[in-house]
């Protein structure tokens, strides 16, 4: 399905070190030419010394859509003075969310081109790798890169983009350059947990997988899914985050593949408490969805577009919708004791905006509201976001708007 057409943390402390399926600054082939890497969390106590060591409560944060299109690249070309392209100002008012986090997650809807360009954006788009590093600035740990945009320029452009992410230290999951990449999550580190982040699309736009690499981009099939969810817990994890690009664009409620899938992956498990999937992110609709609980799994069926240049809807209608979107904020707390399980303690969301400006600028949308007290239209986008996300119970359940 193509995308509309447009006119045109880790915290503070965190250090990137190594583990297996994920990229880094500096990898080390071991005996089969993985290279592998980790996102761990160090905490300090308030007079600025190490905390005892041991398990402890985290935060993880996930966005939606980051989707230059061609107004975006421009942006970064300005805000780099010309000599390259920057984004970092682009995400600079919501980094101290994501920076503040101790485990962050993004989407990267779109992959890379070559040093230099060409770039492109809609509909075949080719993005400038400086996107990654200004990910790595914000305070991001890992990526998923499963999205109907992944194989726009084919196996060189998914070995671009993953390369690009290794050289600043960003995980990543949901395409592959090897088939022994493709079989691996990304394993990241949080308070003493280990986290597992499998991500999946519902499809490439029609472009075929390569005859060559099947494997170059995980595809939504449940059997898979759970059993990689499985492997996953087997090889270590403590808590499986699955990133799923699905649902239908423009549509503010979850369709039925949503529907279906979220209910089946969120009974899959050993009882309860024990679920074989304890978060599952969605992308890929442009704009919010509702958030749900269903049993012992947080489902945000859609978080929406993070940065993305003017979007519209079939047709020729601007829908501001396709800038909005959601930041998923849950508190994972250690096993209450033995034999239990790392659970989610506190859910919350926080609004955002990409401000068309220009500049380009993704801002926090109620530090936006309160500053700009005569911006109702952020205000009617504030209250909109905020139904959305609530409109299938989430709030009985125990998410609310983060103060």
């Amino acid at each position: 399905m193509p995308l509309p057409r447009r006119r045109t943390a880790v915290t503070a402390l965190a250090l990137l070190l190594a583990l297996p399926g994920c990229g880094a600054p500096t990898p080390t082939p071991n005996a089969t030419g993985d290279r592998t890497a980790t996102a761990t969390t160090t905490a300090t106590t308030a007079a600025g010394g190490q905390t005892p060591s041991g398990p402890r409560a985290f935060t993880l944060v996930a966005t939606g859509d980051v989707l230059p299109h061609t107004e975006i690249i421009q942006q970064a070309k300005e805000d780099s003075g010309g000599t390259g392209y920057d984004f970092t100002a682009m995400l600079a008012g919501v980094k101290p969310l994501i920076s503040g986090a101790d485990l962050a997650i993004c989407h990267m809807e779109t992959v890379y081109g070559a040093d230099g360009g060409p770039y492109t954006g809609y509909p075949a788009f080719k993005s400038p790798p400086q996107v990654a590093k200004a990910l790595t600035d914000a305070g991001y740990a890992s990526c998923d890169t499963a999205s109907n945009h992944t194989l726009d320029d084919g196996p060189a452009g998914i070995r671009r983009t993953l390369d690009a992410m290794d050289a600043v230290g960003l995980a990543h999951t949901g395409s592959a350059r090897t088939a022994e990449e493709a079989g691996k999550p990304a394993l990241l580190r949080a308070g003493g947990a280990t986290v597992a982040q499998l991500a999946y699309t519902y499809g490439t736009n029609g472009i075929p997988l390569p005859k060559d690499e099947p494997w170059a981009v995980n595809l939504i099939d449940r059997d898979r899914i759970l059993a990689d969810a499985r492997a996953a817990r087997a090889g270590g994890a403590d808590l499986v985050v699955v990133s799923i690009h699905w649902g239908t664009e423009w549509q503010d409620t979850p369709n039925e593949q949503q529907l279906t899938l979220a209910r089946e992956l969120a009974a899959a498990g050993e009882g309860p408490g024990r679920p074989d999937v304890d978060l599952i992110l969605g992308t890929h609709a442009h704009i919010p969805q509702a958030y749900e609980k269903i049993g012992d799994t947080w489902t945000v069926y859609g978080l929406g577009d993070q940065l993305a240049g003017h979007m519209f809807t079939h047709g020729d209608t601007e829908d501001p919708r396709g800038n909005w979107s959601s930041l998923a904020r849950f508190t994972v707390g250690p096993p209450a004791g033995p034999g239990q399980r790392w659970t989610v303690s506190r859910a919350e969301f926080v609004p955002q905006i990409t401000d068309l400006g220009p500049p380009y600028r993704v801002l926090d949308l109620r530090e936006a509201v309160r500053r700009n007290p005569g911006r109702a239209d952020w205000a009617r986008a504030l209250d909109h976001i905020r139904t959305v996300v609530l409109s299938r119970g989430a709030g009985a359940a125990g998410l609310t708007m983060a103060p």
